[in-house]
This record gives C-alpha cells, sequence and structure tokens, in this order.
C-alpha cells in the first residue's frame, strides 16, 4: 500500500476540471458552489478512508511482528515492510490487555515509499485475530505522506465460521493536509477478508471488501454523507481501492465515484445526477 497514491487534491482538481459547464446558478443538481462541495468532500472521504485502512495495515503488520495476532502457525511473515523504521513496544509481553506504541519518530520513509512521522497508540482486548477482540488506535501528532491524522479508530473483532471480519468505527476524525486544509469525519465500516486468510504469515496477498457508512464536514461546516453502494474492493498489493462504488449525497444532487472492475490502476469515473460519468485520477 502506497499512501503518496491517495485519491487527494488531484482526484478532487481533477473533477471540478470535468465539468467546466457548471455556473453560478441553480440547477436541478444545484448550485455550482453545492457540486464542487462535492467534489472536494469526496475526494477527502478518500483520503480519510485510505489513512484509516493504513493505520489497520500498520497494526497487522505490527502484530504480525511483536507476536500478538493470535495466529499459531511458525513461519517468516511477508509483510510490505512499513514497520522498517519504527520502534514498536507492547507491555506486557505476556498477556492482555496490552498496550502497543508504534513510533515513526521524527518521520522516516519505510520501504514501500511512505512517510510517516508521531506515533501511534492502541489498546487491544486480546489477541487481534480472536473473535471479539478490540483494538483502540489513537494518534499523537501523527502524519502519513504530510498529512495529519486525528481521532479514534476502534475496531472489533467480528470473524465467524472461518471468515475474517471486523467493524471499523472512527471518532472525532480529523484530517489536516499539507497546505492547511482540513475536514472532519466520522462514520462506521464492515471490513471482511476474501482473499488471503489461508495464509497467516503473507499479509501482501490480503483482500479486503469493505461496506458502511462515512460522514465528512469541511472546515466551513459543509456536510456531505455517503454510502457505500456496491462493496469496495482494496487489494494490499494494489495502491487504490480497484473496484467498488461510493453514492455521496448533496443538497439537491447525488455523485456516484466508481473506482472501476478490479484491476490495479489509477482509474475511477464520477457521475452526478446519473449523468455521463467522467474520468478522474486516482493519484
Amino acid at each position: 500500500m502506497k499512501l503518496k497514491n491517495y485519491l487527494i487534491v488531484m482526484a478532487t482538481i481533477s473533477v471540478v476540471a470535468a465539468f467546466p459547464s457548471c455556473k453560478k446558478d441553480n440547477t436541478s443538481s444545484g448550485t455550482a458552489d453545492e457540486l464542487e462541495t462535492t467534489f472536494e468532500l469526496s475526494g477527502d472521504q478518500a483520503i480519510s478512508d485510505n489513512l484509516n485502512s493504513d493505520a489497520e495495515y500498520v497494526l497487522d503488520e505490527a502484530a504480525a511482528d511483536k507476536g500478538f495476532s493470535g495466529e499459531t502457525a511458525v513461519g517468516i511473515t511477508t509483510t510490505m515492510n512499513v514497520l522498517s523504521c519504527a520502534t514498536v513496544s507492547v507491555t506486557p509481553l505476556i498477556g492482555f490487555p496490552k498496550t502497543i506504541s508504534i513510533d515513526f519518530g521524527a518521520g522516516c520513509t519505510s520501504t514501500n515509499g511512505v512517510t510517516r512521522s508521531g506515533k501511534i497508540n492502541v489498546t487491544l482486548s486480546d489477541s487481534l485475530r480472536k473473535s471479539g477482540s478490540i483494538a483502540v488506535m489513537t494518534f499523537d501528532n501523527y502524519y502519513v505522506s504530510g498529512f495529519k491524522k486525528e481521532g479514534i479508530i476502534t475496531w472489533t473483532n467480528t470473524s465467524q465460521g472461518g471468515t475474517k471480519s471486523w467493524m471499523r468505527k472512527c471518532e472525532d476524525g480529523k484530517v489536516t493536509a499539507p497546505n492547511g486544509h482540513y475536514w472532519l469525519h466520522s462514520g462506521s465500516q464492515q471490513v471482511v477478508q476474501t482473499a488471503g486468510a489461508s495464509t497467516a504469515h503473507d499479509l501482501i496477498d490480503d483482500v479486503f471488501l469493505i461496506t458502511g457508512s462515512h460522514t465528512v464536514t469541511n472546515a466551513a461546516g459543509k456536510t456531505r454523507t455517503s454510502e457505500i453502494t456496491e462493496p469496495l474492493e482494496k487489494k494490499v498489493l494494489c495502491d487504490n481501492i480497484d473496484m467498488g462504488k461510493i453514492k455521496i449525497q448533496g443538497p439537491n444532487h447525488f455523485a456516484i465515484l466508481d473506482f472501476g472492475n478490479g484491476f490495479c490502476d489509477r482509474i475511477a469515473t464520477i457521475s452526478i445526477d446519473g449523468s455521463t460519468p467522467k474520468t478522474i485520477l486516482l493519484r
């Protein structure tokens, strides 16, 4: 996962540029300002989701590296090696609950090209892979590729019958971009692992499907809500979400963000009120 490849400002700029006919008047889809807000907050939501997924993967790798994942098989774990420049502390070493500190210090770049700084703090009730276990994550001056991440993420393991899954709840989320632009975000998503579960010591073949809803609010207090209408697929080896659709609701319009058909590429499309989709770039 390369977090430098977010659906970030370029996506917002590309989407706005794709609709040059918007004028400052009322239309069936709302005003140009309303549309631009939807475009902006759609991109902001994508960044939030990527940051949440990245934090989740950092925790997965720490669990595999420090032995609190709950897997019993013996072997060397194959990972994206995002902890190559981090210090991971676990207290106590034996037993639960555990307090975990993942410290990237003043800033370092992992082997997959992502620069992180600051600290992730986690409290874990039981082995990460055990059904019913709860991990609560907070952030201490934490940055990923220049984006500051704040808030609380709670993972509850909901795995049953050999299917690995968990609920991801984000509360009091705030992201500040390198240019000072910031937004608030919250929501709950269900994550189900659809591939890689049988290879416990190979994290890079993992594939996940994500469903749920999200709310994003900009600095001006304007809010957009979204619902995943077709499950989002995220392969660890892909830079971006490669499949699925999100519906973003505006005051008098809606947008559909379509991530494609499963290819690891940088292409997605967006349409307003069922209009002809426009291509955007995910990085």
